[in-house]
């Protein structure tokens, strides 16, 4: 074979190896599109499953989804679809595992901070007795607080700082009812502790006076009054015109009244005394 024989017959080599690479390539991008066009024929449907209510069956499609074609800018919409699916039906475990998923998957997406989000609120409203399992709360706090950090600027930040401020306060009215069972049983350094833990870590719920009241009463019954005039004096600083401070004055003056209720009772006096003229 002549050297210009073999030069063609190498470019015919060439040729017919491109034709088939681009044949290839043509069909894997024919293929691409029939399943990304499946993917959002099952995304669609998963759709309208959520809009008429059958929140399971949209979830299944959403899953269904990203299965067909995960390469797709619609799979990690179809994971946040299914995640909201399960919530909506209650099944908070199944919306967590979703979430935890996209967070995972898609560290990075637009959407993350809906997807904590979402999972906090999945976390919050896993609790069935506050008073026993208190570990949903406490994952919610820390996602809560986490969106607050790193997304301030969010439109779920103000949320989450609500929800936080709820979270507290819960959880302080935990702390106050072991307290007061330790009270109850003169378990003073126990009921001390639960008590002065609501004043450290919960100081801005609504139990931090009646906190405040327990540990002036703790201390003046074991004899330690002058630590008791301590939190006395940062309650009567803080909660002057509150209803524990009025319990707490009466520890130290056993003949102290009312002086709202001394100018009700007058003026019912004065009324009866009134009508007693006609």
């Amino acid at each position: 074979m002549s050297n210009i024989s073999k030069v063609l017959w190498f470019i015919f080599l060439l040729m017919l190896t491109q034709c088939q690479s681009n044949q290839k390539t043509i069909k894997d991008e024919l293929v691409e599109k029939d399943m990304e066009k499946q993917m959002i024929e099952v995304y669609k449907e998963g759709l309208q499953s959520l809009e008429e209510g059958d929140n399971l069956f949209a979830a299944k499609k959403f899953s269904e989804a990203e299965i067909l074609y995960p390469q797709s800018k619609w799979a990690s919409q179809a994971i946040l679809m299914s995640a909201y699916s399960y919530y909506e039906l209650n099944f908070l475990s199944s919306a967590i595992e979703e979430l935890d998923r996209f967070i995972l998957k898609y560290p990075q997406h637009k959407n993350i901070s809906y997807a904590h989000f979402l999972k906090a609120i999945c976390y919050f409203e896993s609790v069935v007795d506050e008073k026993k399992d208190l570990e949903p709360l406490i994952k919610s706090k820390k996602e809560f607080k986490y969106i607050i950090e790193k997304y301030p600027n969010s439109d779920f930040a103000m949320d989450s700082r609500y929800k936080l401020e709820l979270i507290d306060n819960v959880l302080a009215a935990k702390e106050m009812y072991i307290g007061r069972l330790y009270l109850d049983k003169e378990k003073w350094i126990a009921a001390i502790n639960r008590f002065k833990k609501v004043v450290t870590y919960y100081d801005t719920t609504v139990y931090t006076p009646e906190a405040l009241h327990r540990l002036v009463e703790v201390y003046y019954r074991i004899g330690l009054v002058e630590e008791s005039k301590k939190y006395a004096s940062v309650l009567g600083y803080n909660y002057l015109s509150n209803q524990w401070y009025k319990e707490t004055y009466k520890i130290y003056n056993k003949k102290y009244s009312d002086p709202v209720l001394k100018i009700k009772k007058n003026k019912k006096s004065l009324l009866e005394k009134f009508k007693s003229l006609f």
